[in-house]
């Protein structure tokens, strides 16, 4: 007869396995991140930056930028994306690598942040439509920009959210276009990039 006598590793039937990989490090979750960037203001720096991210296969969620500093000649720029921390900190580390880069900021790391984006809303319709649109307008604040007998341009400044939630609805009414600035930021307090 030949019976297979069990392993000794192996727990009693019934009990779970144990995994050798139980005490293996949990995936990090992937969060949103806004970095401040200070470079010096000269051609080919921004291609220099996007290609980093589009090289490594990161993404860029919003890009703004211009001359903060004009006797110094230093752009900020901000830079919306998303990773693991490690992937964030290789981002900096890389960043911060580059020869026209003066400072690279975790905004996030700061704690909360003060996050405007500026929005152009276009909105075609006519009748109960019109009257919506002007009514959702009011509410988030925007101002009217132009308006002709079917259409309105709309302005809106905000947190990306408001800027999101607003152009959501404003689908339900007749929304064409949309033209976004992208997110421009800065550390709440007395923190200085």
């Amino acid at each position: 007869m030949n019976a297979q006598i069990p392993p000794k590793d192996l727990p009693p039937k019934g009990l779970p396995m144990k995994s050798h990989y139980s005490n293996a490090p949990k995936a990090q979750p992937v969060a949103r991140h806004t970095l401040s960037v200070l470079v010096d203001n000269e051609p080919g720096v921004l291609a220099r930056i996007a290609g980093l991210f589009s090289g490594r296969g990161y993404n860029i969620e919003s890009l703004t930028v211009s001359e903060t500093e004009h006797e110094q000649h230093v752009s900020r720029i901000t830079i919306v994306t998303a990773g693991t921390a490690d992937v964030i900190e290789q981002i900096k580390h890389q960043l911060d690598r580059l020869v026209p880069v003066h400072r690279v900021v975790d905004l996030t790391s700061y704690g909360e942040t003060v996050e405007r984006e500026l929005a152009l809303v276009k909105v075609v319709g006519k009748g109960e439509a019109r009257v919506e649109a002007l009514r959702l307008a009011s509410a988030f604040g925007a101002r009217t920009l132009d308006a002709t007998l079917n259409s309105f341009v709309f302005e809106l400044t905000g947190a990306t959210e408001d800027v999101e939630r607003f152009i959501r609805l404003m689908a339900g009414v007749g929304l064409v276009e949309v033209s976004r600035t992208g997110v421009a930021a800065m550390a709440r307090g007395s923190e200085v990039v």
